[in-house]
């Protein structure tokens, strides 16, 4: 009992520091925008969280006298002295709709499920800012045009087809129930095109883009991809460069199938001159929109077993530790039950004991590590027992320790079983463990008594023949009183 007890405060305390950590770890907070701004400013209201992704926040406030005109967001890693430190934020700008004096409320925004205060603001909206005049640009005008005289003329611009395209793609057009696949949204560029483009405002557009394709019924492994480069790749024998924007692995929850929408991506478009000249603009800024196919994922359930419901579905593979083979009875030992290789690893639940009086087992600790890279989601998940032998004897941990999942390579289900075998030498120690329990001779006498319940009505009879007798000892004395 006094171990137990301890083992509950130990598990207590590991509790308490372990989630103290975890807020120390993660810090959010709001930036508000500058007190006095122009009519043809934005005012801004900044959610940004260290350490930690930004997974989820309830909406910024509306303020009175403005538009929400969008949001925007990003993202940065540091490395510092060995240590690794991130930033994640997004941004929700104002447009005012006219000059004024307005204030900003104090508000509450709930950031993945931690409430972060502001208390807001007045904001002075005064007259619009002049636009500063371009400098002269001396190249900006054709000087032998000018000479012939064909300086009003307006010049020409023509589109200039891309040879690229948007594509949503996935590594599996089929899975089970809990395998996972791997989405990527890319936009591809041949090495022969000729049009000039650009990204614009990648981060807002990423973010709409994620909210269409996300699916409810999935879990999600994403790839975080702060920095967009090109890399080479080979299409039906043509050359590409190919700029990755959103990548993600997904783990169905149920059986119904995935179907991701046509999304689009808006890039800067540049037209040229039909008739170029030496001097003065040759290009203009134009719009393009490129869209993707939609695309769909069949889910299929899982054949048919006892734990089809619970087990977890990947390609694992069992590493185990012990800190002894051979020991005594009472003595206690460590044993590591560790789950590795590729699926869900969050979703991974401890092996389950078969109940013995000859062993001792205390629930595990666990550890989780999760690596996602070149499209795939790896990781171990380990489970650290605590056990103390009862019995002398030869075992086999097999016999206490198994794990089934269903592996999706061999269209099966497998099972990770311990080969470990230990040697326990001394004394019983059942009989001790039995008298430790024992809660003594008084409580054996329970099962010999009625458990019947007896009604409590006599309390009538017993109340009514004390107050005849207090009646009768009353009327004695005052007949002795009056006799005298």
């Amino acid at each position: 009992m006094k171990q137990s007890f301890a083992n509950v405060i130990l598990r207590s305390l590991t509790c308490i520091v372990f989630f103290g950590f975890q807020l120390n770890a993660q810090d959010v907070k709001i930036d508000l925008g500058p007190d006095q701004i122009a009519a043809n400013q934005q005012f801004t209201i900044t959610i940004t969280i260290q350490n930690d992704r930004l997974e989820s926040y309830n909406g910024f406030p509306d303020i009175e006298g403005f538009a929400k005109r969008g949001t925007s967001s990003s993202s940065s890693t540091n490395f510092v002295n060995g240590r690794v430190s991130s930033s994640q934020s997004i941004t929700q700008n104002y447009l005012p709709l006219k000059e004024g004096n307005y204030t900003l409320q104090p508000f509450t925004i709930t950031v993945n499920g931690q409430k972060v205060n502001s208390p807001g603001k007045r904001i002075v909206v005064g007259p619009p800012t002049q636009r500063r005049q371009q400098r002269y640009d001396p190249f900006s005008s054709d000087p032998f045009q000018d000479f012939f005289g064909r300086q009003n003329t307006p010049k020409e611009y023509v589109d200039v087809e891309a040879d690229a395209f948007l594509a949503l793609t996935t590594d599996k057009d089929e899975v089970y129930q809990g395998e996972g696949f791997t989405l990527t949204l890319a936009f591809y560029v041949s090495e022969s095109n000729r049009a000039d483009m650009r990204f614009y405002e990648l981060g807002r557009q990423i973010t709409d883009i994620i909210k269409d394709i996300k699916p409810a019924n999935c879990w999600e492994e994403n790839f975080n991809i702060d920095n967009i480069n090109g890399e080479s790749v080979q299409l039906g024998g043509k050359r590409y460069s190919q700029y990755k924007i959103f990548q993600a692995t997904y783990y169905p929850l149920n059986s119904d199938d995935i179907s991701f929408p046509s999304v689009g991506l808006e890039l800067i478009k540049y037209q040229v001159a039909k008739n170029p000249s030496f001097f003065g603009q040759n290009k203009k800024e134009d719009f393009e929109t490129f869209y993707s196919r939609p695309k769909s994922v069949r889910v299929v359930d899982l054949p048919a077993h006892p734990l089809r419901e619970s087990v977890a579905v990947g390609n694992y593979r069992l590493r185990e530790n012990i800190s002894t083979e051979q020991l005594r009875t009472g003595e206690s030992f460590n044993y590591s039950f560790q789950v590795q290789g590729e699926g869900n690893i969050s979703s991974i639940n401890k092996p389950e004991i078969d109940q013995s009086s000859d062993f001792d087992f205390y629930p595990p600790n666990v550890q989780q590590d999760i690596m996602r890279s070149n499209g795939r989601v790896r990781g171990t998940k380990t489970f650290n027992y605590y056990g103390i032998p009862n019995e002398p004897g030869e075992y086999r941990l097999s016999d206490y320790f198994s794990w089934v999942f269903f592996n999706p390579s061999i269209d099966n289900y497998d099972t990770l079983r311990s080969d470990i075998r230990l040697a326990v030498t001394g004394e019983s120690k059942k009989n001790e463990s039995i008298l430790a329990t024992d809660m003594g001779s008084f409580y054996d006498l329970i099962d010999l008594k009625d458990n019947k319940l007896n009604s409590r009505n006599d309390e009538g009879y017993f109340k009514l023949f004390a107050n005849i007798l207090i009646l009768l000892m009353f009327v004695a004395t005052a007949f002795i009183v009056f006799k005298k």
